[in-house]
């Protein structure tokens, strides 16, 4: 019945040697926040990691000469070599010799390093590789599947325990978490435990809160006080013969008996806390007052106070207050000042500051539009202006000009299509109507005869009255009604109008002959109307 378990005993047996055995480390070295340690043991790079890991920490790494520093101080000139935390990347088959770290990388999953030393050698090698170091502190490359003498350990705190200040003659050892034991060691990571003997103590390096690891036991109250201040966080002496901790003054004894406190350690205060006669007293920040609670602060409202903290308008917010403006005001450095004349005006183009306002002005080429002050719109003051043209090679011209050729606007004379009823007058870009003596001019176009017997204040040319509205006279009465001197002044009238008509005929012809070059301007440039010029009705134009 025994004979079949045999097999699987044999097995279990066999598993069990397989599996490293814990050991422990041969030395240890401790600084703030880091720890080192050496283990002989013959095994693989993989069962040298595991047993790093076992520990808490990794395989060493070696990116600075105070780690290789350790590493001398550990070995203590002992042969043999020892795996280090670099391994060859698993992208590479092969390693790359031209590289600071030669395609390896640390045990962490980065290359990041100041320090190599590595051994000459060879060329370039292809496998699984691992380093190893030895007592010349040399680095060399090995086969990972091979077993090495043994390995170091690297192990990271965020902080530490010092060593214990202890009298003459009391001996006093340490033990860490990953298995060190010692009596030279400067520093130690927490959950080490330090023994004393010759005093009945057992202390541990315990995580404090927020002040970093320090000593401790479970007993309250102080130890004696000629080992490390028993552990007093403030100072120790002895009452009634017996060790007790005191704290500075306005600090509170912690409840472990050792450690100090601040009254406002718990306080509920919502924004300040301070200590006063070995108490608390809560306050309130600027813009705040303390409620009737004792404990929370309730806003103040600054606005509310005589007089005002402001000149126009004050609001209220949460612990202050903003200052503001009325309209047509805006601040300047704390004070409300009147906007300028010009302060967000809607001209299209600039706007010019007057004594009591503001008018808006136009760009060269451009005049203010008649029926909206604030826009502007092409404008030439002489028969011929350049015409303003976009990427696209699309041209427009101001209002009473024609496109001639390609980039040319010329004057259209607006006399020739007869929109005055009498005389006509053309002026760039528009025309302006008269009427003879004796003739009233109506809606800018028409004449209108004034009558006889109208009395004195009669108007006449080319004045037209406002409230007067004039009978039409057009066409004239008949020759047996006028008197012999206006039937003069007609028939002058007429042939001076024939001679117009025959200058207007030949200088329209010169125009159409004599090249763009050669056409007289009508002044120097171009010019801006101003907001005052009398404006021509659209009604004028054709």
């Amino acid at each position: 019945a025994m004979r079949p378990l045999l097999p699987l005993l044999l097995l279990l047996g066999t598993a069990a040697l397989a599996q490293p055995r814990d050991v422990s480390p041969a030395g240890a070295q401790c600084l703030e926040h880091e720890c080192f340690a050496v283990f002989w043991a013959s095994r693989p790079f993989s069962g040298a990691s595991e047993g790093c890991e076992r520990g808490g920490g990794h395989l060493m790494t070696v990116r600075s000469t105070v780690a290789e520093e350790a590493i001398a101080l550990l070995l203590q000139n002992r042969e043999g070599r020892l795996w280090l935390g670099l391994s060859l990347s698993p992208s590479l088959s092969c390693t790359e010799p031209s590289q600071r770290l030669r395609g390896f990388r640390w045990v962490t999953g980065d290359r990041s390093t100041d320090h190599t030393n590595w051994a000459p050698s060879s060329g370039q090698r292809c496998g699984e590789r691992c380093v190893t170091v030895s007592r010349e502190l040399r680095w060399e490359e090995r086969r990972c599947e091979e077993p090495a003498d043994g390995f170091l350990c690297q192990y990271s705190y965020g902080g530490s325990c010092p060593r214990l200040a202890a009298p003459h003659g009391v001996l006093v050892t340490y033990a860490t978490p990953f298995g060190a034991r010692g009596a030279e060691f400067l520093a130690l990571p927490p959950r080490s435990v330090a023994f004393i003997p010759d005093l009945g103590l057992e202390l541990r390096c315990e995580d404090g809160d927020g002040a970093g690891p320090r000593w401790g036991r479970d007993t309250p109250g102080a130890w004696p006080c000629e080992l490390a201040g028993g552990g007093c966080a403030g100072t120790c002496g002895e009452e009634s013969g017996r060790p007790r901790c005191s704290c500075p003054e306005g600090a509170l004894l912690g409840a472990d008996g050792r450690g100090c406190r601040s009254p406002c350690e718990g306080a509920q205060c919502q924004h300040h806390c301070v200590v006063a006669d070995g108490s608390f007293v809560c306050m309130c920040a600027i813009g705040y007052r303390l409620a009737p609670d004792g404990v929370s602060c309730e806003d103040i409202d600054d606005c509310a106070s005589e007089p005002g903290p402001c000149e126009q308008k004050c609001v209220n917010t949460q612990g202050g207050f903003e200052c503001r403006c009325h309209g047509g005001y805006r601040m300047v450095d704390g004070h409300c000042e009147p906007l300028p004349p010009c302060w967000e005006v809607p001209c299209q183009h600039r706007c010019e500051e007057l004594a009591h306002g503001y008018r808006c002005a136009c760009h060269p080429g451009y005049a203010v539009d008649p029926l909206d002050a604030t826009r502007c719109r092409l404008h030439c003051n002489a028969t011929e202006c350049p015409a303003l043209c976009d990427a696209s090679g699309a041209c427009e011209c101001p209002e009473g000009f024609v496109l001639d050729g390609e980039d040319l606007c010329v004057d259209m004379d607006e006399c020739d299509s007869g929109h005055c009823e009498l005389n006509c007058t053309n002026t760039p870009g528009s025309f302006q109507c008269h009427c003879p003596p004796g003739y009233l001019l109506r809606d800018f176009i028409y004449c209108d005869r004034i009558l006889d017997g109208e009395g004195e204040g009669a108007f006449s040319g080319d004045t037209e009255p406002g409230p007067h509205t004039p009978v039409p006279s057009w066409p004239p009465p008949s020759p047996e009604r006028l008197h012999p001197g206006v039937l003069v002044g007609i028939a002058a009238g007429a042939l001076l109008s024939l001679l117009a008509l025959l200058a207007l005929g030949l200088h329209l012809a010169r125009k159409r002959c004599r090249s763009h070059g050669s056409m007289d301007y009508k002044y120097s440039g171009p010019q801006e109307k101003e907001l005052g010029l009398q404006p021509v009705p659209s009604a004028q134009k054709p």
